[in-house]
């Protein structure tokens, strides 16, 4: 140190991994450069900012995909349900949801006898969304339906929310058919039951609550996940033989009800086919996709179908097909036999032919109501406890969710917690409440998988890594030395094939810019991005811009043609690039179309429920992400996976003779010392200079 000079102070720098309690451990922490003295801190820091590298690798964390295994068919469930018990558990979910609930309500709080063109084009609507459910189920044959779908492909925070909201589809679901079944059972005893409860409990005049605590909802909640909890082949058994039962009472409902058809209850003295117009058609379509619920159960079962390459997309489409038409009659036939206004909303079949004196036939009815009604809350209660038990099993719930009983094999725990919340939520909550809280996240989960749908077929699939080749005994490979020789190679040298992502080589000469200045599927996420934009934009216009928002007829008509015009530039734009090449399980045709179709209709449908239910779903969400960011970013296992690995690199800084300049390499966890620790003399690669 030269005289008359301060103190001198050298800093020598070391790479390590990720920093481990094995560094901590070795270096006192001291060494570590403190965060205020960072020289690369950005201004915002010093004032308690995020950086901006700090922001990507949370972007990084909240976009981070779940890898497509090789071996999607192993399973530590068992593989043992066949394309009809597939089938039948779909209908099951289905038929007493749309039958026994709603065509009752829709015909005489929505839409009157056009019920018929609601369910119709809500068939329609959940057959595009059914359509992307058979490719991601026979894709991805593993239980959790849209969370998996979406986790897969469009990332981690994305999936948990869908999870979030498929946890609360199947709780409002149950809940739902569960006040239904007691109404059913109440209007067979004359409704003495409701009378009782009224009388000896009181009456609840809250909004959005029930009338009265329904005790007989919540009991057989309660007593079904009894059932469930006794393992997956007692669920089954039963699942059939109430299947079976109310099949055969939509088919005696069919035959009498137009026996007892009368042409007249859709005349213009009754109030016309269409009395709420087409607004009415339009929220009765978005309330009747509650009755569609079933086939997301299809998909969740398919980590446990024989072939699922088959058995998912087969057994989708005769559910789908089956109960369409069935509830297509049975709503035809109820508003032939009644005044679509004298409808009993809670029980409207079997009051129907109560009131036109077959009180036999009412009761049937009521009875093999009761029947398919078990069948959904079974269905509900099987499926539910796999979506909770995927979810746990990532790490993006609570670890105690995943646990398996060891003799029923399934995730009791979660049967007995969330069939808990089911029994609570038909006790106090209100059908019609209940109703439209699961038609939001219904159709946001139909969102989610066709944008997924169309970011699957558009991903570059990375190619498996193989090991170099090795000298093989054979012909040696022709050298190309001679000037013929290379000359043909020259003419045979052919542009390269575009990638999935990338623009196909007829439109590049009309988009260079894309092709230049946007990397492999980046266009393709700005053209889905865009695409999902305009229809939003279209539907707002299209919904609310004559009652809350009073825009001028130009306007209006002038702000349809523009989104149009902008959904169906964006649907090009995804055309013109190249799409993966064909699998050998079940695709959709006309990718992007059908999807986008499906993304349109159902922002359509979304759009006209009530404000309260979107505020209602907002507090779910917040929710939501609450347990997210407060566990499950934390406990994902992809996050373990990242931490395990070789992370980012850590910097320490050693004042030079201050510390014993030796650094012990220190390996991330589950990885072993492959030698001596390096001495500080020894630098190691990449740490030079």
């Amino acid at each position: 140190m030269a005289s008359g000079q301060g103190p001198h102070l050298e800093l020598r720098c070391f790479v390590f991994p990720a920093p481990t309690r094995q560094v901590q451990a070795l270096c006192p922490s001291s060494i570590f450069l403190p965060r205020t003295l960072d020289p690369a801190r950005s201004p915002s820091m010093a004032w308690g900012l995020p950086s901006a590298a700090s922001l990507a690798r949370l972007c990084k964390k909240l976009n981070r995909l779940k890898p497509l295994e090789d071996t999607m068919m192993e399973t530590s469930l068992r593989r043992c349900l066949s394309t009809l018990d597939l089938a039948l558990l779909g209908i099951g979910g289905m038929v007493g949801s749309g039958l026994y609930v709603l065509t009752g309500t829709v015909a005489k709080e929505m839409a009157g006898p056009a019920v018929i063109i609601s369910f119709a084009v809500a068939a329609v609507a959940s057959l595009l969304a059914a359509l992307c459910y058979a490719e991601f189920g026979a894709r991805v044959p593993r239980t959790g339906s849209a969370y998996m779908f979406t986790y897969v492909s469009m990332g981690e925070l994305w999936a948990f929310l869908i999870g979030w909201n498929v946890l609360l589809e199947y709780m409002i679901g149950g809940a739902a058919v569960a006040r239904a079944w007691s109404g059913y059972l109440d209007s067979i005893f004359s409704h003495h039951i409701r009378n009782f409860t009224e009388t000896h409990v009181g009456v609840w005049q809250v909004p959005f609550l029930a009338r009265y605590p329904d005790f007989l909802a919540a009991g057989i909640l309660l007593i079904a996940a009894a059932f469930v909890s006794c393992g997956a082949r007692v669920s089954s058994w039963l699942n059939h033989i109430f299947s079976a039962l109310s099949l055969g009472v939509i088919i005696f409902i069919v035959i009498l009800g137009f026996v007892l058809a009368q042409p007249k209850n859709w005349s213009t003295q009754e109030g016309g086919f269409a009395p709420f117009g087409f607004s009415g058609i339009l929220a009765g379509t978005a309330t009747c996709f509650y009755a569609f619920v079933g086939f997301d159960v299809i998909a969740a079962s398919s980590e446990e179908a024989r072939n699922p390459k088959r058995a998912v997309p087969m057994a989708i489409a005769i559910s789908l097909s089956l109960v369409a038409g069935a509830y297509i009659l049975v709503s035809m036939v109820l508003t032939l036999m009644m005044p679509w206004h004298s409808l009993d909303p809670e029980s409207a079949l079997a009051d129907a032919f109560y009131r036109r004196g077959y009180g036999w036939a009412g009761f049937v009815v009521a009875v093999g109501s009761i029947c398919a009604m078990n069948t959904v809350l079974l269905s509900n209660l099987f499926s539910l406890p796999r979506i909770v038990y995927a979810m746990a099993a990532d790490g993006l719930f609570f670890q105690v969710f995943a646990h398996v009983h060891p003799k029923t094999q399934v995730p009791v725990v979660a049967i007995v917690v969330f069939g808990s919340l089911m029994a609570v939520l038909a006790l106090i909550l209100d059908l019609e409440a209940l109703v439209q809280f699961l038609s939001i996240g219904t159709l946001l989960a139909y969102t989610f998988v066709a944008a997924s749908i169309i970011i699957l077929r558009f991903q570059t699939v990375p190619a498996p890594s193989s090991p170099p080749a090795l000298s093989s005994p054979g012909p040696p490979s022709k050298q190309y030395e001679s000037f013929s020789d290379r000359l043909q190679l020259v003419g045979a040298t052919q542009p390269e094939a575009p990638k999935p992502g990338q623009l196909k080589l007829a439109w590049r000469p009309y988009l260079p810019f894309l092709s230049t200045h946007c990397g492999s599927g980046a266009s393709v996420i700005w053209a889905l991005g865009g695409l999902m934009v305009s229809a939003i934009g279209f539907s707002c216009v299209l919904i609310f811009g004559d009652a809350p928002l009073h825009l001028p007829q130009w306007c209006s008509t002038f702000l349809l043609v523009l989104f149009s015009l902008a959904f169906l530039f964006s649907l090009l734009l995804l055309g013109a690039h190249q799409q993966q090449p064909s699998q050998d399980t079940f695709q959709i045709p006309w990718v992007p179309l059908i999807p986008a179709l499906s993304i349109l209709l159902n922002i359509c449908l979304m759009m006209k429920l009530s404000y309260m239910t979107w505020l209602r779903f907002a507090i779910w969400l917040l929710a939501g992400l609450g347990v997210y960011f407060g566990y499950g970013i934390r406990h994902s296992k992809e996050n373990v996976k990242d931490a395990q690995g070789s992370g980012s690199t850590r910097y320490v800084v050693f004042p030079s003779g201050s510390l014993e300049e030796t650094v012990e390499t220190v390996q991330p966890p589950g990885q072993a010392s492959s030698g001596p620790p390096p001495s500080a003399d020894s630098p190691s690669p990449g740490s030079s200079g």
